[in-house]
């Protein structure tokens, strides 16, 4: 595995510490609009490998969906093309912060 695991929790300290953070949502559209994390970027995870210039490579951005799988499927892919993420295990099932709804 080359990249990093944090919590829901951790995530949400970095943010309230750091504000800016790069987050991936990659959930589908429906999840997302029913609750996302403000100042995410919503790719789904099937349509990954048509955004790769979208991410930024050396920019660490936190992967996140509902419960952590599809997001580890996301880190193992983007990390593989040397890109730097970290897997937010626990997903959006375990979030306690903010949220926005809607596209």
């Amino acid at each position: 595995m080359s990249y990093k695991e944090m919590l829901p929790q951790d995530v949400l300290n970095r943010i309230q510490h750091q504000g800016l953070i790069h987050i991936l949502d990659v959930r589908e559209d429906d999840e997302w609009e029913s609750g996302h994390i403000p100042g995410a970027k919503h790719i789904p995870l099937g349509q990954i490998a048509k955004a790769l210039n979208e991410l930024q490579p050396k920019t660490e951005t936190i992967v996140v969906c509902r419960s952590g799988n599809r997001s580890r499927v996301a880190c193992d892919y983007l990390s593989s093309f040397g890109y730097t993420v970290v897997n937010m295990s626990g997903g959006m099932s375990e979030w306690t912060g903010e949220v926005e709804y809607g596209k």
